[in-house]
């Protein structure tokens, strides 16, 4: 009898696999939750998902997938970790993943494979079969990965997360094939597994040659980018500026990195020539986390007068727009590094031509707000104002490539939230699907989890089967969407510059009907009622959308006038 029970055990007792490995090495890094797809070659890692303890989130297309994982790492400081597919499932990733590589998201991109032995310069023609797979993730993920060898499993994934948390941070490609996922194995259960970041400090000698240029400064400014936030150099930042009475101005990724209404805050208005003036004024320009790249230079108009230094943990950032003293390191390192150095107050030598810092900064910000006056832009600033009013100061948003997320890159104040945006790689369909990630991660950690997600009608058709997702995971997102019925900044590009817009207006659902069909409560409001809907909204449980009719403008460009 015992016999017959032993053997029973045996028979029942499930037999590990490769994608055991897979989740066991990530749970032991510390991830929680993953972001995915299922697919035919990844079954075997799907299967040990299902003994795993981590929380899986399936998204409706691989790309939304891919900005759910980074809004999660955006919005909580954790890896991403993201799920794919063989071949088309993996490809159709690729435009998220680009967004996340180019504003720098740690993130682990585990994809499954066609079985060993059809992989090479044979063509078997095996089911999703690519030449090169990891190869068409070359350009949008920092490093690739092929993993042969179940053993080889934990190590691979181990030191992709040291990658990928390394600043500069970003995504990092892993692909295993299907037999090594399914195939049995004998290695033991992974127990512990350790990826702690590479330093990455300033050189002794860089740091000492800007004390001096700094020292001897009497126009710094400061333009702060969002490798000041990946670096959690806040605090620094404000150090450093006040030590200088040096104004800063924060790019649309550093927006939150200085305090918005400090009296040397230029705030975020990148866009604007006044601005750009102060900085082409400068004699020693600081930036920092930034390339100085198509809207951090107002479209390249800047001209800068005085010396540049250039902090970046990207080496091909140094340098790449203007010649500067370039110093690779992490922001929040070198940020340390100079704040430690800048041993005496040098504020007192900070004189704009006569006039304080602190007057340079008041009297530009009234010559923004003046040149918006003159324009006709009253129902676009109450909108935006009606936003931030209903927005809790603590909360978190996401903003996809639309008209209110352009004004939101220089005149949004984060308050003690934070602003996400997709202004890295500029694809459409970030919004709701990053938010969804941000508003489940924290809601994982036990934080307050209720985010706000901006879009428009055209971006939000690239997501709108994410409302089933939100649904399924009673995820707390309010949706607000900003029907113009078109591609909003497309049609304004077109009739500036060629007198008429083409192909720029959609037939699209009715918002309302379509968020109910999946369960979700939704209303539509007019422009004035924004943000009273907003705040009905927060106070709901589980996802929701607001859908405004209304038409905005933008604010008249002013690199064109030079």
């Amino acid at each position: 009898m015992t016999d017959q029970l032993n053997e029973s055990t045996q028979t029942t007792e499930i037999q590990r696999n490769g994608g055991d490995l897979v989740v066991e090495t990530l749970t032991a890094l510390g991830a929680k939750t993953v972001f995915g797809i299922p697919g035919q070659h990844a079954l075997g890692l799907f299967d040990a998902l299902g003994r795993s303890p981590l929380h899986f989130v399936s998204s409706r297309v691989e790309n939304n997938s891919a900005f759910s994982a980074d809004g999660y790492s955006r919005a909580t400081g954790e890896v991403g970790v993201l799920f794919l597919s063989t071949g088309p499932g993996a490809l159709t990733a690729l435009a998220g993943l680009q967004e996340a590589y180019a504003t720098g998201v740690p993130m682990i991109v585990v994809a499954s494979q066609i079985p060993l032995e059809g992989l090479g310069a044979r063509r078997k023609g095996m089911l999703h079969q690519l030449d090169d797979q990891k190869a068409s993730a070359a350009n949008v993920t920092k490093s690739q990965r092929l993993i042969q060898h179940a053993s080889g499993i934990p190590s691979a994934i181990q030191d992709a997360w040291t990658e990928a948390v390394s600043s500069p941070q970003g995504p990092v490609w892993i692909e295993v094939p299907q037999n090594v996922l399914l195939d049995p194995i004998f290695v033991p259960a992974v127990e512990d597994a350790l990826a702690e970041p590479f330093d990455n400090p300033p050189r002794v000698e860089l740091v000492r040659e800007a004390v001096k240029w700094l020292s001897a400064a009497e126009r710094p400014v400061i333009v702060a980018g969002g490798g000041v936030r990946r670096g959690h150099a806040q605090k620094e930042l404000l150090a450093i500026a006040e030590k200088l009475n040096a104004p800063v101005v924060c790019t649309p990724g550093g927006n939150g990195a200085f305090p918005w209404n400090h009296e040397l805050s230029l705030q975020s208005w990148m866009e604007d020539r006044y601005v750009t003036e102060v900085l082409e004024d400068a004699d020693v320009l600081v930036v920092i986390g930034s390339s100085m790249g198509e809207v951090s230079s107002n479209y390249f108009t800047m001209e800068p007068r005085g010396r540049i230094i250039q902090i970046d943990a990207e080496p091909r950032v140094l340098e790449s727009n203007r010649p500067a003293l370039g110093i690779r390191a992490d922001a929040g390192q070198a940020l340390r590094a100079l704040d430690e150095a800048l041993t005496e107050p040098h504020g007192e030598k900070a004189q704009w031509h006569g006039e304080t810092p602190q007057n340079i900064v008041r009297a530009t910000l009234a010559k923004v707000q003046g040149r918006l006056d003159e324009q006709d832009l009253g129902l676009e600033r109450k909108f935006m104002a009606d936003i931030r009013e209903a927005v809790p100061a603590e909360m978190q948003t996401f903003w996809d490539m639309t008209i209110s997320a352009y004004w939101g890159w220089s005149c949004w104040d984060s308050k003690d939230g934070e602003f996400h945006s997709a202004q890295g790689a500029g694809g459409l369909g970030y919004g709701f699907p990053a938010a969804i990630g941000g508003a489940l991660g924290l809601e994982s950690a036990g934080k307050p989890s209720r985010v706000l997600a901006v879009a428009g009608d055209g971006s939000s058709m690239y997501s709108i089967s994410e409302l089933a997702t939100a649904k399924q995971h009673n995820a707390p997102v309010t949706w607000l969407i900003v029907d113009d019925g078109g591609y909003g900044i497309l049609r304004e590009y077109m009739i500036d510059t060629f007198g008429k817009a083409t192909h720029t207006e959609l037939a699209r659902p009715d918002f309302v009907k379509v968020a109910e069909a999946f369960g979700v409560p939704a209303q539509r409001v007019k422009a004035e009622h924004v943000g009273e809907a907003l705040k009905a909204a927060f106070a709901a449980e589980g996802p929701n959308v607001v859908v405004v009719d209304v038409l905005l403008k933008m604010f008249g460009p002013t690199h064109l006038d030079i």
